[in-house]
C-alpha cells in the first residue's frame, strides 16, 4: 500500500499528464451514444433488452487506459501545483480493526480535485472548504393543512401514521433531500432526511461511527413504530449509498425485532443498485461526490442540433457526454484504489452481509426502482438485472427508466413523471383504504 499511497497524493494534475500520454487518439470515437427504449416498466413487465445496445459502451472506459506509466512519475516534481496542508484528525486505525479507505489520503485526492475545477491558476492562499459536520438525521412533520384533524379520513390517518425515511447519496447533505421531504410532507407524510459527513465516509471503519449513527436512527424509528399500533415505514434510498444504510437497517431491525421488518410497506431505490464490491462504481461515486457539479456524472444524454440529428439513424438523436482529462485521470486513481480496498478481508465481509441482505432478505412489501440509461455512475444494466432476480424470487417490483436523466436528478429534470410514480407506487402499498373507498 506504501507505492499506492504514494501515487495518491500527488496532485491530480500529474494523473492528468500520464492520461492524456496514455489515451490513444481514437479515444474517444470508442464513446458512441448508445440508444433507448421505452421509458417505464409496469409491475406486471420487464425489458431486459433495455440495456443490451448500452452494454458496450457501459463497461469500463477507464480500464482501457494505459496505467504502465504511472509507475515512472519523475517528472512530477517539475510541476508546480499549491496543495493546501489542511491537517484533519481521524479516529486510530488498531491492527484489529480496518479502516475501508486511508483518510488523508483520499482527502489530499479531494483536495487536489478542488484545484483542479479552476480554469486559471490559483495562487497560494487558496484555501480548501472546511468539512463542517452536517446535522445527522432531520424530523420533517406534515404540513398542517393536509391533516384531517376530525380522524375521519381514512387517507389522512394512513398518511399521519406513516414515516417516509430518506437515506442520502454520498455527499448529499440536508439541502438536498429537503425538496424529497417537502414532497412527502405537503401530502400529509412524516419524513425523515438521513445524511453521513462526507468527513464519516472517509474516516469509515467497520463497526465505526458511521454504523453507530445507523443504529440511533434505528432506535429512533424501533420507539417510534412503538408508540402505537399501527404505523408504518417507507423508506426511500438514494444511489448504492443509501441502499446500502437501508441494507444494514435491515439488518439491524432483523436483529433487533424481526417483527420491525413486516411495518415496511415500501422501498423506493433511486439510481441503485449495484449489488456487488465494483471497484468502477465506487470510484464513479467518489469522484462525483468530489467534483460535484463539475463531474460527468451530473450530465445525461443532450440532444443533438438538426444537423447532427440527420445523420442520426435509429437512435434517440441524443448524445452522451464524455468526462474531462482530469477527471478521467481521477477515475482512474480511484478505481485502482478501491480495487485494493474493496478486497481488504474485513471490508469484502461487511459488504457481502449487507449485500446477501439486501439480495435475499429484502421485506415482502412492494419496490420501485427509479434509475437511468443515461446514469454515469450506476449503469443501467445493473439496476435491470437485480430487478429480475428480485422478480424472480416473489417479490412485488416496479420499475421506471428516465432514459436521460442524470444520476440522482431523476426528479429535478422530470418532476412530473417522478411525482406520478411515486404517486402511485404510495397510493397501492400504503394508501389502499383511499382507493377502495374513492
Amino acid at each position: 500500500m506504501a507505492s499506492l499511497s504514494g501515487i495518491l497524493q500527488r496532485p491530480v494534475v500529474a494523473a492528468s499528464a500520464v492520461a492524456i500520454a496514455s489515451v490513444s487518439a481514437d479515444f474517444h470515437d470508442k464513446l458512441r451514444p448508445s440508444s433507448s427504449s421505452e421509458t417505464c416498466n409496469s409491475l406486471e413487465q420487464s425489458n431486459p433488452s433495455l440495456s443490451e445496445s448500452l452494454q458496450e459502451t457501459s463497461s469500463s472506459w477507464v480500464s482501457r487506459i494505459s496505467v504502465s506509466k504511472l509507475t515512472d512519475l519523475s517528472f512530477v516534481t517539475r510541476i508546480r501545483m499549491p496543495v493546501p496542508n489542511v491537517s484533519i484528525p481521524f479516529p486510530y486505525t488498531g491492527p484489529n480493526c480496518c479502516s475501508m479507505v486511508s483518510s488523508p489520503v483520499l482527502l489530499n485526492l479531494y483536495q487536489s480535485a478542488e484545484l483542479a475545477k479552476t480554469a486559471k491558476p490559483v495562487s497560494s492562499s487558496y484555501t480548501i472548504p472546511p468539512l463542517t459536520s452536517d446535522v445527522l438525521y432531520r424530523w420533517h412533520l406534515p404540513e398542517p393543512d393536509t391533516i384531517d384533524v376530525s380522524g375521519v379520513s381514512d387517507c389522512s390517518s394512513a398518511k399521519s401514521r406513516t414515516v417516509v425515511v430518506l437515506l442520502g447519496w454520498l455527499g448529499a447533505k440536508q439541502k438536498h433531500l429537503k425538496r424529497y421531504a417537502e414532497w412527502y410532507t405537503s401530502r400529509g407524510f412524516h419524513a425523515i432526511t438521513f445524511t453521513f459527513p462526507m468527513n464519516e465516509i472517509l474516516s469509515y471503519q467497520v463497526g465505526g461511527k458511521v454504523e453507530q449513527d445507523i443504529e440511533l436512527l434505528v432506535n429512533h424509528l424501533a420507539e417510534w413504530l412503538e408508540e402505537e399500533h399501527g404505523k408504518n415505514l417507507v423508506f426511500h434510498t438514494f444511489s448504492n449509498t443509501g441502499w446500502l444504510t437501508y441494507g444494514v437497517i435491515l439488518e439491524k431491525f432483523q436483529k433487533k425485532d424481526i417483527t420491525l421488518t413486516g411495518r415496511i410497506k415500501g422501498c423506493i431505490v433511486d439510481s441503485a443498485p449495484v449489488a456487488a464490491p465494483d471497484p468502477q462504481v465506487w470510484a464513479s461515486g467518489f469522484s462525483a461526490a468530489f467534483l460535484k457539479k463539475h463531474s460527468v456524472a451530473t450530465k445525461g444524454f443532450t440532444s443533438l442540433s438538426e444537423t447532427d440529428a440527420e445523420t442520426t439513424v435509429g437512435t434517440r438523436n441524443a448524445v452522451e457526454a464524455k468526462p474531462a482529462i482530469t477527471e478521467l485521470a481521477l477515475l482512474l486513481v480511484l478505481e485502482k484504489f478501491f480495487g485494493v480496498v474493496l478486497n481488504y478481508p474485513s471490508v469484502n465481509r461487511r459488504l457481502s452481509d449487507v449485500l446477501s441482505v439486501l439480495t435475499l432478505q429484502q421485506p415482502s412489501c412492494p419496490q420501485l426502482y427509479i434509475y437511468s440509461s443515461a446514469d454515469k455512475v450506476i449503469p443501467s444494466g445493473s439496476v435491470e438485472s437485480f430487478i429480475e432476480k428480485q422478480r424472480r424470487s416473489g417479490r412485488e417490483v416496479r420499475a421506471c427508466n428516465f432514459i436521460s436523466t442524470p444520476h440522482v436528478d431523476h426528479f429535478r429534470n422530470e418532476p412530473k413523471l417522478y411525482s406520478s410514480q411515486l404517486t402511485n407506487f404510495l397510493e397501492d402499498c400504503v394508501l389502499t383504504c383511499c382507493k377502495h373507498s374513492s
